[in-house]
């Protein structure tokens, strides 16, 4: 019976020692997603910003043309195949593949809708991250304390003029996509690791 005393009594040393000695130590600052999100974007915007590669479909060569972003230069024989040249205001805000500034329309017949080009818009911006999943921890190489969380990159469309906008919403564009942050621990705060 003594030796059970004993041993409960050590026991409870030992679990109030180790509770003083643990509540001692700083725990890891929380990750909010708030704060994953911040410095997600910290990291963004200090990338050199992109432009939006843009595929523009028969609706957008006529949305484009009726915006006087380009018009129709060249028909040739077979009525379906045409040129179109970037208007003044177009070279402003659209910056075709090949430098060039004649959209080269070439699709395989008449009622052929599905053709499409890709411009690239002139209006360079940052990256944008929203949608961030709360962060949970995981395991990184090399890394003691690490989190990870799940985000929409988004293409910033800031100052591209609303009738581009409207072609670059047109089915067949991707202007977001999924992505995942990596976060670690830090010298006592949380530093993004990795973009993947």
């Amino acid at each position: 019976m003594k030796n059970a005393r004993k041993m409960v009594i050590f026991g409870a040393s030992v679990f109030l020692g180790a509770g003083l000695l643990l509540s001692g130590c700083k725990s890891a600052p929380e990750l909010t997603k708030a704060n994953a999100q911040a410095l997600i974007q910290a990291k963004y915007d200090q990338t050199p910003a992109v432009g939006a590669n843009i595929t523009v479909d028969d609706l957008g060569m006529r949305q484009g043309a009726a915006s006087k972003l380009w018009e129709r230069t060249t028909i040739y024989p077979n009525k379906f195949w045409a040129d179109f040249k970037l208007t003044p205001e177009g070279k402003k805000v659209v910056k075709l593949q090949d430098g060039s500034d004649t959209i080269k329309w070439r699709p395989e017949s008449l009622t052929d809708t599905h053709f499409s080009v890709i411009v690239a818009s002139v209006a360079a911006n940052h990256l944008k991250a929203h949608d961030v999943a709360d962060p949970q921890d995981e395991v990184l190489p090399g890394v003691s304390t690490a989190k990870g969380a799940s985000f929409t990159e988004a293409v910033n469309l800031d100052g591209v003029p609303d009738s581009l906008q409207q072609i670059a919403h047109n089915p067949g564009n991707k202007l977001s996509s999924k992505r995942q942050a990596d976060f670690s621990l830090e010298n006592g705060a949380w530093v993004l690791h990795s973009i993947e």
